[in-house]
């Protein structure tokens, strides 16, 4: 009787896994796609990625006063000092990732896009070393010269390469860097109260819309405000149809984050990090069948090289992990009861395998 428990009770973790790396898929995978779509027939990421914004802060609104209605407990709000002194430098970054990841869909294929943007956990890795997040070892620069070297081979003699779209992505991969360093500093500091992702989304939007609206205004304002799609519409079903598009957009990018927020959060942060291996080859293959993207072989070398760099980062991780002295108490939703509130789950032990979930806040925002 024991034993038969056991096998529902891992049939049980393994359906959900499953489910939840499938909801992660479709949600990573499908506003990459669904970007790269709308970038083609409305020519500005900006505005669109501004709008994305507006549209995570309402569903994190929103998310937030449920979860207050149901525990009769008031939600953290940070003071304007905090806020502008250690939330601003987070959303800035966060702003210019998303804002220029998007931009480059005018000019890149999907492929050439989802090999660059996995070039992050190298500038990761450089800003941890330079915030001493991370400890210089032989490994790391083993893991450094993977993931450079692959993306050297992916993009060289690339039939699709486009040099301004890739110096977008490459720097949003670089100020990604940055980001993710940002935020895993912004909560470990558990005085401000930020480690449930949604309280981050919900504090981080407004910052980033304002960080992105001087770019905006600069390079597409004008022509905005001059085009029949938006501003000067003359059929309202098209304007309706284009924001309709937009708030769609906005949807899946709120979905990615709490997707992942959900798979870290019910399992761990490795199998989030494994599951984004599996993606990245299925977004490249997707890209390949579907929009007809061409990739060398030399340009699979390349990508296998990067994924090998990355591979090795995360079981770096996972030994490292397995080397504390002892599980750590969390600081985030998996250890508190508005957890049950948002996931209704019925399986607390498994929250054992909850860590590091809040470095995983809005990631695709794409």
């Amino acid at each position: 009787m024991g034993r038969w428990a056991l096998d529902v009770a891992f049939v049980w973790r393994a359906v959900l896994t499953l489910g939840l790396v499938l909801l992660y898929y479709c949600f990573s995978i499908g506003i990459t796609f669904y970007n790269k779509w709308l970038t083609k027939s409305f020519h500005f990421p900006l505005f669109m990625t501004m709008l994305h914004l507006a549209v995570i802060f309402l569903f994190s609104a929103l998310s937030r006063a449920l979860v207050q209605c149901s525990s009769h407990r008031a939600r953290v709000v940070l003071s304007w000092t905090d806020y502008l002194r250690r939330v601003a430098p987070t959303a800035l970054a966060t702003a210019l990732d998303v804002g220029l990841s998007n931009w480059s869909f005018l000019y890149i294929t999907v492929s050439l896009y989802t090999m660059t943007k996995s070039s992050a956990v190298l500038f990761i890795l450089i800003f941890s070393l330079i915030f001493k997040l991370e400890e210089l070892r032989a490994a790391l620069v083993l893991v450094v010269l993977l993931i450079a070297g692959g993306l050297f081979m992916f993009t060289y003699k690339s039939t699709q390469f486009n040099a301004e779209g890739f110096a977008l992505v490459l720097g949003a991969s670089f100020i990604g860097g940055i980001r993710w360093t940002l935020t895993q500093m912004l909560l470990q500091k558990a005085e401000l109260g930020l480690q449930n992702p949604i309280d981050t989304m919900f504090h981080l939007q407004p910052l980033m819309f304002l960080g992105l609206f001087p770019l905006f205004a600069v390079f597409e304002g004008l022509h905005l405000s001059t085009s029949e799609k938006i501003f000067r519409f003359q059929d309202t079903g098209l304007l309706l149809r284009v924001l309709g598009s937009l708030f769609l957009g906005g949807i899946l990018a709120f979905g990615l984050g709490f997707s992942e927020f959900l798979l870290v959060s019910r399992t761990s942060s490795l199998t989030l990090s494994i599951a984004g291996i599996f993606k990245e080859v299925c977004t490249l293959l997707l890209a390949a069948h579907l929009l007809g993207d061409q990739i060398s072989l030399l340009n699979w070398l390349g990508f296998a090289l990067c994924l090998s760099g990355i591979s090795l980062h995360i079981a770096l991780k996972a030994l490292h992990s397995r080397g504390d002295s002892g599980p750590k108490p969390m600081k985030g939703l998996g250890s508190s009861p508005d957890l049950e509130l948002l996931l209704r789950t019925s399986q607390p032990e498994e929250e054992d395998n909850e860590e590091e979930e809040g470095r995983f806040v809005a990631q695709g925002q794409q």
